[in-house]
């Protein structure tokens, strides 16, 4: 079993553990604060930017369960997440076809990172036209030595050791990544650059 932590706008290798099978996604585990749980990556004319969802501070956070973490609405973050995806993608071949599955999402005002993380996961599944098996732990999961435990892995670009063989694909600003090509971006880089087919077709081949 693959023991994965919750994750906002999951990177490439993310969704290639999740759609790999055999996944549990545990949202019982303590909160991490500046990681994938609340943090995404895109590539932009100015290089990657990393998108943070605001949670409310205060209190053990480190001892607050992700299920139990609230989000912060005092600054209008969702406005600029949307505008900063928009001008990442909006002349991506296929930001126009799909993304009414998100620009709505970032109007409403969901309280709850497990829930808002969850709707954009459910919206990213939309757009593959696919459904992942995997399953939601409510309480945290001691882990076995037949398991892979995730959680501790940064699921962002800082990863020293790749998870998985990321090979290339066509990015909007292959001059603002080092060396032409960015690995292990949020998945929204990878989907609107190569369409739902290629997209799905690149996470299986990473975990094969």
């Amino acid at each position: 079993m693959k023991i994965l932590p919750l994750t906002y706008l999951g990177s490439t290798e993310w969704w290639a553990a999740l759609l790999s099978g055999d996944a549990v996604i545990d949202i019982g585990e303590n909160y991490v604060k500046q990681t994938c749980r609340n943090r995404a990556e895109i590539l932009t004319a100015d290089g990657v930017m990393v998108l943070t969802v605001n949670v409310v501070k205060g209190g053990a956070m480190r001892k607050r369960p992700v299920a139990a973490m609230q989000i912060d609405y005092s600054k209008r973050w969702q406005h600029q997440h949307w505008n900063a995806i928009r001008s990442a993608y909006k002349s991506s071949p296929y930001f126009d076809y799909l993304s009414h599955h998100f620009e709505h999402l970032y109007t409403q005002e969901v309280r709850s990172l497990r829930e808002w993380n969850f709707l954009l996961i459910d919206a990213v599944c939309k757009a593959l036209k696919t459904t992942p098996q995997y399953t939601i732990s409510e309480h945290y999961i001691t882990a076995t030595p037949a398991d892979t435990d995730l959680r501790s892995y940064p699921f962002l670009r800082k990863a020293d050791t790749p998870l998985y063989p990321t090979p290339t694909y066509y990015h909007v600003f292959p001059e603002a990544a080092e060396s032409g090509f960015e690995p292990r971006l949020s998945i929204l880089d990878l989907l609107f650059c190569e369409g739902p087919t290629e997209t799905l077709a690149y996470l299986r081949s990473m975990s094969e």
